[in-house]
């Protein structure tokens, strides 16, 4: 295709429903990005998912709520272990093995969503 040809195809359009859920999951992911450095963001950005995940069941960015879910939970419980071990030096190094595996997920999901794909797909 030349490139005039390229820049006149649209993308496929999403439904209703596929637009306000990504528009929903973004919200999460950027206050979660948000709350890597504030931590009250964090949280809210969690509770959004699930409060919008019903909301999203049936359009194509359904996974990336179970994925902001799946890592709050799992940074959360994970956290409070590496606090407690903080005691000794290994804590340390836990919150901060959390902090950079939390911010894979969530860059991971931003690139899938803003490429209107599936966290999975």
């Amino acid at each position: 295709m030349s490139e005039m040809q390229e820049a006149s195809v649209a993308p496929a359009s999403l439904s209703t429903k596929d637009d306000a859920a990504k528009t929903n999951a973004l919200i999460a992911y950027g206050l979660m990005v948000v709350g890597m450095f504030t931590g009250v963001f964090w949280i809210v950005g969690a509770i959004w998912a699930m409060v919008k995940k019903g909301e999203a069941q049936g359009s194509v960015f359904e996974d990336h709520y179970t994925n902001i879910i799946k890592t709050f939970w799992w940074g959360l419980g994970l956290s409070i272990l590496g606090a407690m071990l903080s005691v000794i030096v290994v804590g340390y190094f836990m919150l901060l093995a959390v902090w950079i595996w939390s911010i894979f997920k969530i860059v991971k999901g931003l690139a899938k969503i803003t490429s209107n794909k599936a966290y999975h797909g």
